[in-house]
């Protein structure tokens, strides 16, 4: 397997390409409060398709860059029940690691892929996106996530703020879910079940597609 390449799979608002190429070149996404500072090396993903992931998404936190209300993690739980949509973007190891880097809201991290592909997952610093995810591989090159190293069942769940859901609506139209399929995806995951109604979730993103 080739380790000089990986595949960073997104399921929160890196769904969205604009918002993930914030993290490349150095940009702030629309929504947020918070100016990205981009990657050493700006090169653009080689490659970026549709994902699915057998973990459980969620949302939790109470407070983030996009205002009151919590962001997309997914559970340590793998299961084939659980179908979360992603996006997957080809980039240089030194390019997802600063991306990692980014998401945790510090200058650096130091993480050994072989590591987590053998393991399957590894622990780093304290950021909210510290625990390392091997998802397999695709074209001979290895699939990297990242979530929270607390599971579902031990964070504060909490429905995520109009500009987070918009932008992570905007990804998956961009993957090719209809409006339907996006409002009946996020009425059923932890943190918005319950929580909003599907009319409420329909008025905030439908727009959008």
């Amino acid at each position: 397997m080739d380790t000089s390449y990986v595949w960073y799979v997104s399921y929160g608002s890196n769904l969205m390409e604009h918002r993930f190429l914030c993290y490349i070149l150095g940009d702030q996404p629309e929504g947020s409060s918070q100016k990205e500072r981009g990657c050493r090396n700006p090169a653009m993903p080689l490659k970026n398709r549709k994902a699915v992931l057998p973990f459980p998404l969620y949302f939790a936190r109470e407070r983030t860059k996009w205002g009151e209300g919590g962001v997309a993690f997914i559970g340590h739980e793998k299961n084939d029940k659980y179908k979360t949509y992603g996006r997957k973007y080809l980039v240089t190891v030194e390019q997802f690691l600063d991306v990692t880097a980014q998401e945790n809201s510090c200058d650096e991290i130091e993480a050994d892929l072989e590591e987590v592909i053998e393991k399957g997952y590894i622990h780093f610093g304290s950021g909210w996106y510290s625990r390392m995810v091997y998802l397999g591989e695709e074209e001979g090159y290895p699939m990297v996530t990242f979530t929270c190293n607390l599971d579902l069942h031990e964070q504060n769940l909490n429905p995520p703020p109009a500009t987070y859901l918009t932008t992570i609506a905007k990804g998956l139209s961009q993957i090719g879910l209809t409006c339907d399929e996006a409002v009946k995806y996020f009425a059923e995951t932890p943190g918005i079940s319950g929580r909003m109604k599907e009319d409420e979730i329909e008025s905030i993103i439908c727009s959008h597609f």
